[in-house]
């Protein structure tokens, strides 16, 4: 459906998005993260053809986006991080305008009507976009990427502004979007990411640097043991400290049993340690309760993925006060 062929763009001398290269199936929702300004909001729209590359291809259904931009847009939903509404219209007529201009030939009233229906906005098709609230602008502009059923859609950042029980009405519409088409989810909040993607790519200053599916990124962390365990605990983790193959325990304090203690442990890369901590914690007679495998989350991999860039920081806080200049904003202040 999608091919994303060694992309670069550059703004005066900076690269923000650099030899980027991806490809997307028929259906299935793709995460795509990273901290601000690391380009993921230029990639989205060089793919939906709204700003071009300076170099690389993007192919939809085979139509190259530059060479044959009409047979390859008519392919293409696309809800930027601010929706392109008219604030002077209505939602029934922003919408049917939108129908006309993208000249689709399904019955337009039926197909807007579905439309609205799926997206919670059918009580407000007929008062003026100015007046909506915020989310429900953003469900305006969710529904204009949805006109036409294209076969990938590309939403940036679709919950903004959007209350809990509506975030979650989207994200179950997201989640069957993507059982029919392809899409392209962007978000601060990695917890929704984690929550409807099946994979996840992240970007870092304009550099592809993951490229996998949730549960891989977390076997990353596959060294790692929660253990639960009962004894005196400072003794158990010098004790514990002491086990050949082991990089590191911590103690994490008392566990539900106050008579027993959790411990985050981490193996060195190809050292199983479980046997050993079992025959030391049995010969001292300190009972282990709990022991399971204990990889990373997202959050953990994203940081461990992006070290030492700070915007990661307000992202895994989940800010997003509205107010964060988008990438493209920011790439013109360092021209």
């Amino acid at each position: 459906m999608l091919s994303v062929q060694n992309v670069t763009k550059t703004y005066g001398s900076r690269r923000v998005v650099d030899n980027i290269s991806f490809s997307l199936g028929d259906t299935g929702i793709l995460g795509f993260l990273g901290p601000n300004g690391a380009g993921k909001s230029t990639t989205m729209n060089i793919i939906a053809g709204y700003t071009s590359s300076a170099s690389g291809t993007v192919t939809v259904k085979g139509h190259e986006i530059l060479e044959n931009p009409i047979e390859a847009k008519k392919s293409i939903g696309y809800l930027p991080e601010r929706p392109p509404l008219y604030p002077d219209m209505t939602v029934d007529a922003y919408l049917s305008f939108l129908f006309r201009l993208k000249k689709i030939s399904l019955p337009r009233k039926d197909h807007i009507a579905s439309i609205c229906e799926s997206v919670g906005i059918t009580d407000v098709r007929r008062r003026l976009i100015k007046n909506l609230s915020k989310g429900y602008q953003q469900r305006v502009g969710l529904a204009q990427a949805m006109l036409g059923n294209p076969g990938i859609l590309i939403l940036d950042e679709p919950t903004v502004g959007l209350d809990p029980v509506q975030i979650l009405e989207i994200r179950g519409l997201i989640r069957d979007l993507g059982k029919k088409s392809a899409v392209i989810f962007s978000s601060h909040i990695l917890q929704e990411v984690q929550a409807v993607c099946d994979r996840v790519i992240v970007i870092n200053n304009g550099i592809l640097i993951a490229d996998d599916t949730l549960e891989n990124l977390s076997r990353t962390g596959e060294n790692r043991l929660l253990l639960s365990a009962e004894g005196p605990a400072e003794e158990m983790l010098q004790h514990i400290r002491s086990l050949p193959g082991l990089r590191s325990a911590e103690l994490l304090g008392p566990a539900e049993d106050q008579r027993a203690f959790e411990f985050a442990l981490e193996s060195m890369p190809g050292e199983d340690v479980r046997r050993e901590l079992f025959r030391l914690l049995a010969e001292k007679g300190w009972p282990i309760l709990s022991l399971r495998k204990n990889g990373l989350s997202l959050e953990e991999a994203f940081i461990r993925l992006t070290a030492g860039d700070n915007a990661a920081i307000s992202v895994l806080a989940g800010t997003d006060d509205g107010e964060v200049k988008n990438e493209d904003e920011k790439e013109g202040e360092t021209e």
